[in-house]
C-alpha cells in the first residue's frame, strides 16, 4: 500500500487546477481527548435510567421474596433467667495467705463459669432432664399458634390479629420439678452424637451475658443472664430454667468431686451387690429344690466337717512346707550357711574375740621388733591356730545346719503329701455322698459374704452423703423464667426495609455492570467521546412497529416509499415521495446541512458513505444523503463501489450488465464513462453501478482510472456520493477514502462495538482521510439517549402539521 500522503497527494479544488494535499489534521471538533477515560454523575443517571426497569424488577422481586420469607418465619419468644456466680470457698484456715484476687474481681474464674454456661456437655445433660427426644414442640413449635403466610404479611402491615393459642397450658413450675440428669460418660460417644441435633438447636438460640451495672458509673456485678429464643413460649421458659438448674447442680458436683466419685462408685457397687444377693437366693431355692436338700444338720454332715478339716490343715502344711523349702534354698547358697551358722554362736564369738586381741598384740610388737622377731612369729603362730579351730567349727556347724533344714523339708514335704492324699481321698469320698450338700453351703456362704458387704456400702453411702450435705454452693439462681406472652421476633419490618434498600443497591449495581459490559455505540455522546468525532446525525429507526411506538398517532409516518418500477416490484430503500415532515426526512436532511457545512469555503465534491462492519445501514444513508443533496436542486451521481456485495441495481433496479467495474478495468474515454451512468426519474439521481463483480476489486479500486474517473465526474456533476465495503473487513474503501473531499462513518446504533469502530477510524486516518463524522443509523429515539430528538421531531412535525 502506497503511503498516505501519497494516496492523496492530489485534491482537484474549486478552481479546478491540481496542488498538492497535506496529511490530514486531526479533526476533534472541540472534543477533549481525555473525556473517553472521564466519568460523570450524570453518566450513571443515563445508564440507570436505560435500564430502570431492570432496577425496578429487581427491587420488586427481591423485596417480594424478602416479604414472603419473613412472613413465613415463625415468631419466636425469649425467656430469661439469672444466676449469681460467687467465688469458690474453700475454707477459713487460720493466718491463712489472702489470693490475688478479691472475693469479686477474679476474671479469670467468672469467664470460665460463663464458658461451661455455653459448654455442649451441659447442654446435653438439659436435653436428657427435660426429655426433649420426644417433645414434638422442640423443633415444630406450638401448631396453634402458627399463622399462614398471608395472615402474617397482614399482620405486617397492620391488618391481621395476633395469633390466640387455645391448648391447654402447663402452669410455671418453679423451682424444676424434674430430677438433674446424670452427665454424659466421657467414653458414651454414641449418646453424644445422638443429642447434637437437640445441643446445637438450644446454643443457636441461647445468649449468656455477664450483667453490668450502669446507672451513674460502670460497674461489674457476680450476676449472669442466661436468655434463650424459641418459637414454643412453654419450650423457651422451661429451657432457660432447666439451664440455670442444671449449671447449679453440675457445679456443686464439681465442687464435692471427690466425695461424689466414691458416691457413684458405691451406689453401682451397691446396686451390683443386691443384684447379685438376689440372684444367689433364686439359685439357692431352685438347687435345694432340684436336689431335694431337707436338712443341712452339722451331725448330719461330718463328712463335710472333716474335708474342712483336712483342707485347713493342708494348707497349714502346704505353708510349712514352702517355708522349709524356702530356708532350705537359701541355706544353699555359698557362705550362706556358715553366717546363718554364726548367728547367735557364743563360740564362733569368742574364737573371733581372740583373734581380734592377738593381731592388736601383734600390730604393738611390729612397732618395736621385725616379723623374724620369736615374740612376733609366736603370735603368728597362735592366730594360725585360732584361724583353723574356727575354719573348722564353721564347717561343722554349716553341715550340721543343712542336715537339720534338709530334715525339716523333708518332714514338712510327707506331711503335705500325706495330707493331700487323705484331702483327696475325703473329697472324692464327699463329692460322691454330700457334694449337693457342699454347694448348698457354697452359695449360702456367697450369699452371708455379699449381704455384709452391702451393709458396710450403704453404710458408707449414707456418711458420704451427709459428707456432700455439708457443702455449700457458692452459685445460685436469682430468678427464674416465666413463660413470655408476647414475641421478640422476628423483626420482619426490618427486614424488609434492609431487603429492599440491598435490592435497590443490588439493582443499580447490575445496571452499571451491563453498562459496564456494554460494548456497543449508543448516543452521540459516546460518539464524541469515544471517536472523538462530531455526530453529524441520528437516523431513526424505519421499522413499522417503532414508528407507532416512536411517534403514537402522527399519520403519513411511512420513513421510506418503495421505489415501484412499471413491474409493481418495490424496496424501501429510497428516501422519496415521503412526507417532507417526518422525522426520518428532518433526520436526512439535518445530515445534509452538515455534510454541506463540513468544508470551509465551499461544499465537498466528493463523498464516501462507509461503515465498520455488514448491516450497519451504509447503502440505506448513502442513497438516502445523495436523494438529500439532490432535493436542493444539485446535481448527485451515486457510485455503487461495493463490488463484492452490490446493492444499487437491486435498488434501482437496474441491470448489471455495465459499470464501474466495466470502466476500471479497461482503458475507456470521458465520454464512455459518463454513457455508463444511468438516470433515475423517481429519485432524480444518476446512478453508476457496480456492474460485473471482478476477482480483484481492490486493486481496481486504487489504480489510476479511478482517480480519472471521479476527476470527471467531479467536472460534470455538483456531488458525488460512493457507497464502498465496510473498511474493517475490506481495504476498498480505505483506497477510496483517500481519493474523495470527505468520509462518512455509518454506526449502527446499540449493535456497532466501540473497539472495531475506533479501529474503523484509525484504518482511515493511516491512510490520510477526512472524516466528516460519524453518522449513527437505525436508533430508536423512545431511548433517554435521544429524548431531545423525540421531543424536537415530534413537536417540529405538530408545527407543520398545523
Amino acid at each position: 500500500m502506497k503511503p498516505s500522503f501519497e494516496l492523496a497527494k492530489k485534491e482537484k479544488p474549486v478552481d479546478g487546477l491540481d496542488r498538492p494535499v497535506e496529511p490530514p489534521q486531526s479533526y476533534n471538533y472541540g472534543v477533549d481527548p481525555n473525556a473517553e477515560n472521564e466519568v460523570h454523575l450524570l453518566d450513571y443517571w443515563r445508564a440507570i435510567r436505560k435500564r430502570l426497569w431492570l432496577v425496578l424488577g429487581i427491587v420488586a422481586l427481591i423485596t417480594m421474596l424478602a416479604v414472603v420469607y419473613v412472613a413465613r418465619k415463625p415468631d419466636f419468644y425469649e425467656a430469661q433467667a439469672r444466676v449469681q456466680v460467687d467465688l469458690e470457698d474453700t475454707g477459713a484456715l487460720v493466718n491463712q495467705t489472702r489470693p490475688l484476687y478479691g472475693p469479686s474481681d477474679d476474671p479469670i474464674y467468672f469467664n470460665t463459669q460463663l464458658q461451661i454456661l455455653v459448654s455442649p456437655g451441659l447442654m446435653r445433660r438439659v436435653v436428657r432432664t427435660l426429655d426433649l427426644e420426644h417433645n414434638p414442640e422442640f423443633f415444630k413449635g406450638n401448631p396453634a399458634q402458627r399463622q399462614s403466610t398471608w395472615q402474617t404479611m397482614l399482620r405486617m402491615v397492620g391488618l391481621g390479629s395476633k395469633p390466640q393459642d387455645n391448648s391447654p397450658k402447663t402452669p410455671d413450675q418453679l423451682p424444676l420439678t424434674t430430677t438433674v440428669a446424670q452427665a454424659t460418660a466421657r467414653e458414651d460417644l454414641n449418646e453424644a452424637k445422638r443429642l447434637a441435633p437437640y445441643v446445637n438447636t438450644i446454643l443457636s438460640g441461647l445468649k449468656v451475658d455477664p450483667v453490668k451495672e450502669t446507672r451513674g458509673y460502670y460497674k461489674e456485678t457476680r450476676l449472669i443472664d442466661i436468655k434463650y429464643t424459641h418459637t414454643a413460649p412453654e419450650v423457651t421458659a422451661k429451657v432457660v430454667n432447666a439451664i440455670a438448674e442444671t449449671y447449679v447442680y453440675s457445679n456443686l458436683e464439681k465442687r464435692t468431686e471427690a466425695n461424689s466419685t466414691t458416691g457413684d462408685f458405691l451406689q453401682k457397687r451397691i446396686a451390683e451387690l443386691q443384684q447379685q444377693i438376689r440372684t444367689a437366693e433364686e439359685r439357692l431355692v431352685n438347687y435345694a429344690k432340684n436336689n431335694q436338700i431337707i436338712s443341712l444338720d452339722p451331725n448330719q454332715n461330718t463328712v463335710v466337717e472333716r474335708l474342712a478339716g483336712l483342707n485347713r490343715q493342708l494348707l497349714e502344711a502346704e505353708n510349712d512346707r514352702k517355708t522349709a523349702e524356702a530356708a532350705y534354698n537359701a541355706a544353699k547358697v555359698p557362705d550362706a550357711a556358715v553366717a546363718l551358722a554364726d548367728d547367735g554362736a557364743k563360740q564362733t564369738n569368742e574364737i573371733e574375740g581372740k583373734l581380734v586381741e592377738l593381731r592388736q598384740k601383734r600390730a604393738q610388737l611390729l612397732v618395736e621388733a621385725t616379723e623374724e622377731a620369736p615374740e612376733v612369729k609366736e603370735v603368728d603362730e597362735q592366730i594360725g591356730e585360732l584361724d583353723r579351730q574356727l575354719r573348722d567349727l564353721r564347717s561343722r556347724k554349716s553341715a550340721t545346719l543343712l542336715t537339720n533344714l534338709n530334715t525339716r523339708y523333708q518332714q514338712t514335704l510327707e506331711r503335705e503329701q500325706s495330707l493331700r492324699k487323705a484331702f483327696e481321698q475325703q473329697r472324692a469320698q464327699t463329692l460322691s455322698q454330700n457334694e449337693a450338700a457342699i454347694n448348698y453351703r457354697i452359695i449360702q456362704q456367697e450369699i452371708e459374704t455379699n449381704k455384709s458387704l452391702l451393709t458396710g456400702l450403704l453404710q458408707g453411702a449414707k456418711e458420704n452423703d451427709v459428707v456432700l450435705a455439708g457443702k455449700p454452693n457458692n452459685i445460685s439462681i436469682v430468678d427464674y423464667a416465666l413463660t413470655p406472652d408476647s414475641p421478640v421476633g422476628p423483626n420482619r419490618t426490618r427486614t424488609v426495609i434492609a431487603a429492599f434498600f440491598l435490592s435497590i443497591g443490588l439493582g443499580l449495581g447490575l445496571a452499571l455492570l451491563f453498562e459496564y459490559l456494554d460494548d456497543t455505540v449508543h448516543s452521540t455522546e459516546e460518539v464524541e467521546r469515544v471517536l472523538h468525532l462530531p455526530a453529524l446525525a441520528v437516523i431513526p429507526s424505519v421499522g413499522n412497529a417503532a414508528r407507532r411506538r416512536v411517534f403514537p398517532g402522527i399519520p403519513g409516518t411511512t420513513a421510506l416509499q418503495k421505489h415501484t418500477n412499471g413491474n409493481g416490484a418495490g424496496n424501501s430503500e429510497l428516501l422519496m415521495n415521503v412526507d417532507g415532515r417526518s422525522p426520518l426526512a428532518e433526520a436526512y436532511r439535518h445530515l445534509r446541512t452538515s455534510v454541506l457545512l463540513s468544508t470551509a469555503g465551499r461544499a465537498p465534491k466528493s463523498l464516501l458513505v462507509t461503515s465498520s462492519l455488514p448491516g450497519e445501514g451504509k447503502t440505506t444513508t448513502a442513497v438516502n444523503t445523495a436523494i438529500s443533496l439532490a432535493q436542493t436542486g444539485a446535481s448527485v451521481v451515486i457510485i455503487d463501489a461495493d463490488m463484492r456485495r452490490p446493492r444499487l441495481q437491486q435498488i434501482f433496479d437496474m441491470s448489471g450488465q455495465e459499470g464501474l467495474s466495466s470502466i476500471l478495468s479497461s482503458d475507456v474515454s470521458e465520454d464512455q464513462m459518463l454513457a455508463m451512468i444511468r438516470s433515475d426519474e423517481a429519485s432524480g439521481l444518476d446512478v453508476l453501478t457496480s456492474g460485473p463483480i471482478p476477482p480483484n476489486p481492490a486493486e481496481l479500486l486504487g489504480s489510476e482510472q479511478m482517480r480519472r474517473l471521479l476527476a470527471a465526474l467531479q467536472a460534470n456533476y455538483t456531488h458525488v456520493v460512493i457507497d464502498s465495503p465496510p473498511v474493517s473487513s475490506f481495504t476498498d474503501g480505505v483506497l477510496i477514502s483517500a481519493m474523495v473531499d470527505g468520509v462518512l462513518l455509518v454506526v449502527h446504533g446499540g449493535r456497532s462495538s466501540r473497539h472495531i469502530v475506533r479501529r474503523s477510524k484509525q484504518l482511515l486516518n493511516d491512510v490520510g482521510a477526512k472524516i466528516f463524522g460519524v453518522v449513527l443509523n437505525n436508533v430508536n429515539l423512545q431511548s433517554h439517549d435521544y429524548y431531545y430528538y423525540q421531543s424536537y421531531y415530534g413537536q417540529k412535525y405538530y408545527e407543520k402539521q398545523a
